[in-house]
């Protein structure tokens, strides 16, 4: 983060104030865009994960994906600068720098989990492990609502976080319908814009492991996973191969119209809303014994959860956003134009 330094506060504002009107009139204007869906998926990928061959690793101390996830992003990880602000002006924020080793979870510090849970199906009691991380939404609401613009599909589909520039506003957990996004206090740009401010932070998540796929190679969960429950491929012959795997087991297929369409397909022989039931009994239990008052960090799996931006909440949401969109935007433009211009010159003293 020490590049920031390499601009002033006070330029960095007012470059932001020159551009604030031109980027709010396209951030109040998007909702139009914001409904038209892109329904061209080509090159998109998708994955299935079949929970009849998910068994946590039971032979293993932790989870090979989880394991794995964590050795592949650990140099991506947070590094808060103490001593951590409130997010102002509430009187709180969020810190799991003390917990990196958490896999019970999500956090900034473990982008996928094992969430397992004990569900009544047939007369008989069966213990469905099902691996959690970001759904990578086709229409991903956390891209549209962003009020920094940080927020991007790749080419292969994944909806990646510009860890950079994020300022930690979590309207991205806000609309997603899993609350995926996890945020970490005193790291980010924020810390260098606004330091008397500065508790924001930054959001993460997985990102589909766009790095591997942006070179034809196979994310990390899927080359660790020794029962080969998570599979990669082509979005619509994974979508294919879902539903057929689920019509041979007599199952069900979760996340081909939950949020308007994901590119994640989980296949279960019990149904999701049973999941679902035993998922939101478990953390009720958790939260009664410790009390801990952030965010759980384990989504839910309603079954045909909607797509918030579809809703009237949604549209006065993305409303209410867009005047901050405006500045936002317009700020991290001006910071990345004064950048490329100090690149060019050789300047690397601050301009006033």
């Amino acid at each position: 983060m020490g590049e920031t330094n390499n601009i002033s506060r006070r330029t960095f504002l007012k470059r932001s104030a020159q551009a604030t009107v031109t980027a709010g009139v396209i951030a109040t204007t998007s909702n139009k865009v914001f409904a038209e869906v892109d329904a061209d998926v080509k090159g998109y990928i998708g994955s299935i994960i079949d929970l009849t061959k998910c068994d946590g690793c039971v032979n293993y101390d932790t989870p090979l994906c989880v394991s794995v996830c964590k050795t592949k992003n650990e140099h991506r990880f947070p590094q808060p600068e103490g001593p951590l602000k409130d997010y102002w002006p509430q009187k709180r924020h969020e810190d799991y720098s003390k917990e990196q080793e958490r896999i019970d979870r999500l956090t900034p510090y473990n982008w996928t989990f094992i969430e397992q849970v004990e569900v009544e199906h047939n007369g008989l009691s069966e213990l469905v492990s099902v691996p959690r991380r970001c759904m990578h939404c086709i229409d991903a609401p956390c891209q549209k609502l962003c009020p920094f613009g940080v927020i991007e599909k790749t080419e292969q589909g994944a909806v990646k976080i510009d860890e950079f520039f994020c300022m930690g506003g979590a309207k991205c957990r806000d609309v997603c319908p899993w609350d995926i996004p996890q945020r970490q206090a005193g790291v980010g740009v924020y810390m260098h814009i606004a330091p008397d401010l500065a508790g924001g932070g930054v959001m993460y998540k997985c990102d589909m492991c766009s790095d591997l796929l942006a070179k034809g190679e196979s994310p990390a969960c899927e080359t660790s996973c020794p029962t080969g429950a998570i599979e990669f491929g082509p979005v619509d012959e994974m979508r294919k191969l879902a539903h057929e795997k689920a019509t041979e087991m007599g199952g069900y297929v979760y996340g081909d119209d939950e949020n308007g369409g994901t590119l994640t397909f989980y296949v279960s022989k019990v149904p999701f809303d049973k999941i679902n039931g035993a998922i939101i009994k478990s953390k009720a239990e958790a939260q009664a014994i410790s009390q801990d008052k952030r965010p759980s960090g384990r989504p839910n799996m309603e079954p045909k959860v909607g797509n918030l931006l579809d809703t009237t909440k949604g549209l006065m949401l993305a409303t209410l956003i867009a005047p901050i969109a405006g500045a936002a935007t317009a700020g991290i433009a001006a910071y990345k134009t004064l950048k490329g211009k100090k690149n060019e010159s050789g300047d690397t003293h601050d301009e006033e």
